[in-house]
């Protein structure tokens, strides 16, 4: 994506961008929002498909924007998409793999070309601000580009291995790895394009077909995703786009006999429930799942507590604290933590809340009433076991009331309080005292989740947090967020422990090799005969 010359927008580049940006943004924003309340189908086999209920997605900013219809599908069209794939696996597996890299390259081109609009609809339908939700859509194209990238730097992972030493023949080896058959894609609310796109993306250009789905909440964003596949000329039942309720259509997905392998993205709960599953069958299935985390931010005495304060309000408050790598807890050293704790409070009090649409706001909607209530539980709670330092209360002044807004909320509490464990998925922030930065590590490392983790402090200090930190992303003195912005190429993002089943992670060079087993070739050429008797070989032919 360029807005102007020299200006590529990832993550960290968001806070700085260029006029252009903002001007094409408010553009599309405006061709959007005079087309809203269509009804979508599904993409089912090639052709559009209907379900005989339907289900309404509304604004979280504005809860009387209907933004559009959507299927209410369930285990019949999930048996449709998976039996289209399935019909539509040999011909696209034996497609070569360097028109499968022409097609999914052609997809992240029409991604990118409409980027502005898939934008706009991220964020009215998500809540996402507009520089998070540009972001998220350009992520989207550049990890389709990083997919083919790798198919291409590995020669479609076909490898020519020695010739057996055998004499009178010539016997060739080849390793080779082959895509599965069907994959299902179950994709969160929070990042409906890029947690949708990427895993799509690395199936399709290894010869997998596809059936995949987006949170019901966001529906919208991923029938756009759905367009640009279809737009980019993939056969019919290479990919297929299903809607419905998680555990209906999503469950239906799972549970078919013909799915070949599944990536989920979502609870930790439902991640391992659907990893137990795919390893009870007559045989182990491949299960990719990202299940969240709760991040720790470690800021030491040493640290520069403006730019830790800064890194820990971007990455606790983005899209209100409903990253899976946001960061809700920090950890810091007595000496400094009253200071922290006041630069906290002061830049958490000044974060503009509103329509994030809105240029000047930078924190919009939670998803939905169920998230708005927990909020509302998780803050009341905090407030009794310890206390509330900023916000902790729902927003409804004026045109706020009708959506599902939020103040970004900083709070301390005792460490058993079951907050400093869990993952809520609020705009809430726990700060806690540590004496050492080994003690920090101890706290930070006892959870059953490893997603991402942030550190603030000296020089001599890093080394000791990244060799005992147990994450599989880390950042060390980063303004830009403390826990969150992996970009394609440049941050590889993937979990440990309870927040991942592979230790591979999304963007890197191991992620797409998940998508394929191997097979080894051994294939014998010349001519001779065994002696039956004595099982010695008489040679004819050449070595």
């Amino acid at each position: 994506m360029e807005a102007q010359a020299g200006f590529k927008l990832t993550y960290s580049t968001m806070f700085d961008p260029p006029a252009a940006l903002h001007e094409r943004f408010e553009a599309a924003l405006a061709r959007v929002k005079s087309a809203l309340g269509a009804e979508h189908p599904m993409w089912i086999g090639g052709v559009a498909a209907t379900a005989a209920e339907k289900f309404d997605v509304r604004s979280p900013i504005d809860r009387d924007w209907l933004l559009g219809r959507f299927q209410r599908g369930g285990a019949a069209e999930a048996d449709a998409a998976v039996r289209a794939a399935q019909a539509a696996f040999p011909a696209w597996a034996a497609t070569p793999w360097q028109e499968r890299v022409r097609l999914l390259r052609r997809a992240g081109a029409l991604i990118e070309e409409r980027v502005y609009e898939i934008g706009a609809a991220v964020a009215l339908e998500v809540g996402k601000n507009r520089m998070e939700s540009l972001g998220e859509v350009q992520e989207t194209a550049d990890l389709f580009y990083w997919y083919c990238e790798q198919m291409e730097a590995n020669g479609g992972f076909e490898r020519e291995l020695p010739n057996d030493p055998l004499a009178g023949f010539v016997s060739r080896n080849r390793s080779v790895l082959k895509p599965y058959g069907v994959w299902a894609v179950i994709a969160p609310f929070n990042f409906p394009c890029a947690l949708a796109g990427g895993p799509v993306a690395a199936a399709l250009v290894a010869g997998n077909t596809i059936a995949f789905k987006t949170a019901s909440d966001a529906a919208w964003s991923g029938w756009l995703l759905a367009e640009a596949l279809r737009d980019a000329g993939l056969p019919a039942g290479v990919c297929n786009y299903v809607t419905g309720a998680g555990s209906a259509i999503g469950a239906a997905l799972v549970e078919h006999p013909a799915v070949a392998g599944v990536t989920f993205t979502g609870s930790y709960e439902v991640g391992m429930q659907i990893y137990r599953s795919f390893a009870a069958g007559p045989y182990p299935r491949p299960c990719i799942a990202e299940m969240g985390g709760k991040n720790a931010a470690i800021v030491t005495r040493h640290a520069d507590l403006d730019r830790a304060a800064t890194g820990i309000v971007r990455s606790a408050f983005g899209l209100q604290g409903q990253k899976c790598s946001a960061t809700s807890r920090v950890l810091v050293e007595r000496p400094v933590a009253e200071t922290l704790r006041a630069k906290l409070v002061a830049l958490t009090r000044a974060v503009k809340v509103g329509d994030p649409t809105v240029k000047g706001n930078w924190m919009g909607p939670v998803i939905n009433q169920a998230a708005y209530e927990r909020f509302r539980k998780c803050c009341k709670n905090a407030a009794e076991l310890g206390e509330i330092l900023a916000g902790g209360e729902h927003l409804r002044d004026g045109a706020l009331a009708k959506g599902w807004f939020c103040a970004p909320t900083v709070a301390t509490a005792p460490y058993e309080f079951r907050l400093w464990r869990e993952e809520k998925f609020i705009p809430l922030v726990l700060v806690g005292e540590v004496g050492s930065l080994d003690e920090a590590l101890e706290r930070a490392n006892a959870t059953q989740y490893g997603l991402t983790a942030g550190f603030y402090g000296g020089k001599g200090e890093i080394a000791r947090f990244l060799e005992r930190i147990e994450a599989g992303v880390t950042y060390v003195n980063r303004p830009q967020g403390a826990t969150t912005g992996a970009w394609p190429g440049y941050q590889p993002f993937g979990g440990w422990k309870g927040s991942g089943t592979t230790g591979k992670a999304i963007g890197s060079y191991y992620y797409l090799p998940q998508y394929l087993r191997e097979q080894s070739q051994t294939v014998v050429d010349g001519e001779g005969k065994v002696d039956g008797g004595q099982g010695q070989r008489v040679v004819r032919g050449e070595r």
